[in-house]
């Protein structure tokens, strides 16, 4: 039996990788933190609340297919943080597709979560293994709250809200840049269909009287996780920062990378888009605070006959995607998933049971359920 810890955390350094290692520790596995320094690795690790406490060690890996597959041989998980997933996701698929271990990520990356289902999931299926990208709280919370609305029975459309309150991390910037180069699709009559991608609304927000401007947001997993639920036909997601300055210069920056920087060589693209992500958040956001970074996740779920709508409300995002990525791994050493190969959290494991893991570390208020008969 191999002694190596077993959940890997590659890219520990980061805003959001260091909060899986936080839940993990709640959690009491061991784990690997891992990056491409581990000088720094160290240094953040250091800075962890309670850090004493965890069983874990620091490891240096190159970003090469070979280097991580020998990092990730005997674990059982991999939690990994590096995006764009698109643009580093590959070797991270690959390694933990020849080590044998299960696959988890956080992407908001629309194109990737496409691809890991199409060019992966039947390779980590044949292996009794899962590939569960978009763990996070942008995207999951919804697919919870989506399944608590499907309860009721006759529903077939998903229409979905997803907001917070905060500013994103320098990896999360670089991945909302990335979808922009990228086609963001809404299931239609099970079909996917192409967003307009600068489509944008003013959308009445549950629990407050100032209506949010929002937009497609990448299109999110959801209509990719619902594309074979025989439940549901439709599903549209639209997203926002719940500041509406903020969304003005989302919107406004996005209007210029489609005219602008779409039209370049794919080369300048990257170049130009790297530029402008860094200006736009050029170092790490401050930790979360509880009563000021909010999130909401809406769902309505309708029918011919029946209508349900599912409110959401919970606190510092961040704090939530940890804790979901942390879960699904503990989970993962206990058991087999639901469902082998290209997996959702929800697909994996009972949506009850993630939302109630929110609520117990205080991060989940109890869902907000009306239906009309």
């Amino acid at each position: 039996m191999s002694d190596k810890k077993p959940v890997i955390v590659y890219g520990a350094s980061g805003y959001t990788g260091r909060l899986v290692c936080e839940y993990l520790r709640e959690y009491g596995v061991p784990f690997i933190a891992a990056g491409r320094d581990a000088a720094r690795v160290q240094e953040v690790m250091d800075k962890l609340p309670g850090i004493e406490t965890a069983d874990y060690e620091v490891a240096e890996v190159a970003h090469e297919v070979g280097a991580l597959t020998e990092l990730f041989k005997g674990a059982k998980v991999v939690c990994n943080m590096v995006g764009p997933f698109m643009h580093y996701g590959n070797e991270v698929v690959q390694a933990a597709l020849a080590a044998g271990v299960d696959y988890l990520d956080t992407t908001g990356e629309q194109d990737w979560v496409l691809k890991c289902k199409e060019e992966y999931g039947a390779q980590f299926a044949e292996k009794g293994l899962m590939i569960g990208p978009n763990i996070a709280q942008m995207f999951t919370n919804g697919e919870i709250a989506a399944n608590i609305a499907l309860e009721t029975p006759g529903t077939n459309t998903l229409d979905m809200l997803v907001m917070w309150k905060g500013l994103p991390t320098i990896a999360s910037t670089q991945s909302i840049f990335s979808t922009l180069m990228a086609d963001w699709f809404y299931l239609e009559n099970n079909q996917y269909v192409p967003w307009d991608i600068n489509a944008t609304w003013d959308t009445p927000v549950p629990g407050q009287h100032e209506n949010a401007k929002t937009m497609p947001w990448g299109g999110t997993a959801n209509p990719i996780w619902f594309k074979d639920d025989p439940r549901v036909i439709n599903c549209k997601v639209i997203g926002a920062v719940n500041n509406r300055a903020i969304m003005d210069t989302v919107i406004a920056t996005k209007t210029m990378v489609v005219d602008e920087i779409r039209p370049l060589p794919p080369k300048e693209q990257e170049a130009a888009l790297a530029q402008i992500a860094s200006q736009a958040q050029a170092q790490m956001p401050p930790r979360e605070r509880t009563m000021e970074n909010t999130s909401l996740d809406s769902v309505y779920a309708t029918g011919p006959m029946a209508r349900s709508h599912v409110v959401l409300h919970g606190t510092c995002n961040y704090k939530q995607t940890g804790l979901l990525q942390a879960y699904i791994a503990m989970c993962l050493l206990q058991q087999r998933p639901n469902k082998l190969g290209f997996a959702s959290a929800c697909h994996a494991f009972n949506y009850r049971d993630i939302l109630g893991q929110m609520q117990a570390f205080g991060l989940m208020m109890k869902p907000i359920v009306t239906v009309h008969d």
